[in-house]
């Protein structure tokens, strides 16, 4: 059987509202210079079902391996999918928090502000013509208002994963960046820094990501379907692709 996985993924511009919708792109496009890529699974010779990945030249060709693009890497499910799986990630809209610059982590205060909705609506109507089998969502307020917008007139209910939660930033959260600097200067610069090695009393927030986005993941891909839009967070976005890519939590770097 061929079985393969392609992912896309795109956000909701927070500084940019224009009259036309985004076109959004066939592979995720990273705002680095770099090249974009395509994630696709193949099935091996028995009952796994292994990672290639590669960079998408001018051909489209892809080549497998994520680090030296040269042989198959890790695993996402470690079984063998029933069908080709398409998975569109979105990042929710602009929120209060976003727009005041503080810590959200995994809170549930912070809300889609006016522009944050007015993104939602604009990234739906770019979306209005695909058809996607499911839709899962982070069920914390800003992502879930952000699901709920852009798969309102659809007739399957969104699914809600806690597995798509953002990472818990303990004492941090609902703190403004300039107060967390000056109140929590080591926690804040290792949060900023070293995310992967960042701790509080021996919990790894980001490292407890990377587990939720290898849960979420199976729990996505055997979900009946082939099409499906997945709406979340940052760092859980990050660590999706990561995870599909074969790459550990030291690779995630803040921007």
């Amino acid at each position: 059987m061929n079985s393969r996985l392609i992912l896309t993924t795109t956000h909701l511009p927070f500084n940019s509202i224009s009259d036309k919708p985004p076109k959004f792109p066939q592979f995720y496009t990273s705002p680095c210079p770099c090249p974009a890529f395509q994630v696709q699974c193949c099935s091996s010779s028995g009952s796994e079902l292994t990672l290639t990945t590669g960079t998408v030249g001018k051909e489209g060709s892809v080549t497998g391996g994520a680090y030296d693009f040269s042989k198959a890497t890790t695993s996402l499910t470690r079984k063998l999918l029933s069908s080709p799986k398409k998975v569109t990630l979105v990042r929710h809209g602009l929120s209060t928090w976003n727009d005041e610059k503080r810590v959200q982590g995994s809170s549930n205060l912070s809300i889609l502000t006016e522009t944050g909705i007015m993104q939602a609506e604009k990234c739906k109507k770019a979306l209005v013509d695909i058809r996607f089998d499911q839709c899962f969502s982070s069920p914390i307020s800003r992502a879930k208002t952000t699901a709920e917008i852009l798969w309102s007139g659809r007739e399957e209910p969104v699914i809600f994963l806690d597995s798509l939660k953002e990472a818990h930033l303990f004492h941090l959260e609902g703190m403004k960046n300039v107060e967390a600097m000056q109140i929590y200067p080591k926690d804040h610069r290792a949060w900023r820094e070293d995310p992967s090695n960042f701790n509080v009393n021996g919990v790894y927030p980001l490292r407890q990501v990377w587990d939720a986005a290898s849960v979420a993941w199976k729990e996505i891909l055997f979900t009946p379907g082939e099409n499906f839009l997945v709406v979340t967070h940052k760092s859980i976005l990050r660590a999706l692709i990561c995870t599909a890519l074969g790459l550990g939590p030291e690779r995630y770097i803040l921007t």
